[in-house]
């Protein structure tokens, strides 16, 4: 359901060492729509972002999804749920068609060329090495890797970041293209404009608290954000 809530954070705090890297954030997520984490470098965005399909845990406070508090979902259902792709493509295999089979090994050839296509890559693509993509084609073939194991979120660190304007403009259509068709998305991203573009609703954050709440295109963002 289209602003139901998908994870609550209740009193989140998260710590390494001696730093707080995030400080009794509370807030929510919602199902369905585009949720942009924005704010300065080392503000906490990526560790906000890791908590949700438990890369990173909480040193106090709750992370849930669904009302229900992470650590009772399996882990890997957890992750096959809510699915993270990061700010540089890793890509696992050699070939086009098994890196988008690693989570879902008996994926078809059809299958598989649906998902580039999805993704704003040509199908011809299925026989090719991955040694020889481009930044950007590599940057989608993890959202069709990611894609393929059928989340019900995706979770995107500064997913344009590395990429040239182009190849950012053709992953921002995609994520649109895959709002469009219902799945909820949480972007980090230190670009404003792109939140504006992208997002339903911002968080903003600063030296790892959560300073700013609400709709993407009203929200009071930081100044240092550029």
């Amino acid at each position: 359901m289209v602003g139901g809530e998908l994870f609550a954070l209740e009193d989140v705090t998260v710590r390494h060492g001696n730093t707080v890297l995030l400080g009794q954030v509370t807030c929510t997520v919602g199902a369905g729509m585009c949720t942009a984490l924005v704010g300065p470098s080392g503000a906490g965005k990526s560790t906000l972002l890791r908590l949700l399909n438990r890369m990173a845990e909480p040193t106090s406070g709750r992370v849930l999804l669904h009302g229900r508090p992470l650590p009772d979902w399996d882990v890997l259902m957890l992750r096959r749920r809510v699915g993270l792709v990061g700010q540089q493509p890793v890509l696992l295999t050699d070939h086009v068609v098994d890196e988008l089979r690693v989570g879902r090994p008996g994926l078809s050839e059809d299958e598989a060329r649906v998902l580039l296509v999805k993704v704003g890559l040509s199908a011809a693509l299925l026989a090719r090495p991955t040694a020889g993509l481009s930044g950007g084609e590599a940057q989608r073939l993890c959202l069709a890797r990611a894609l393929a194991v059928r989340p019900e979120v995706l979770l995107l660190d500064e997913p344009t970041s590395a990429l040239d304007a182009a190849s950012a403009r053709a992953i921002e259509e995609s994520v649109r293209e895959l709002l469009a068709a219902g799945l909820s998305v949480v972007l980090v991203s230190h670009n404003t404009a792109q939140a504006r573009r992208l997002a339903d609703r911002a968080l903003v954050l600063r030296e790892g608290r959560l300073v700013a709440s609400g709709p993407a295109d009203e929200v009071a963002y930081l100044k240092e954000e550029r």
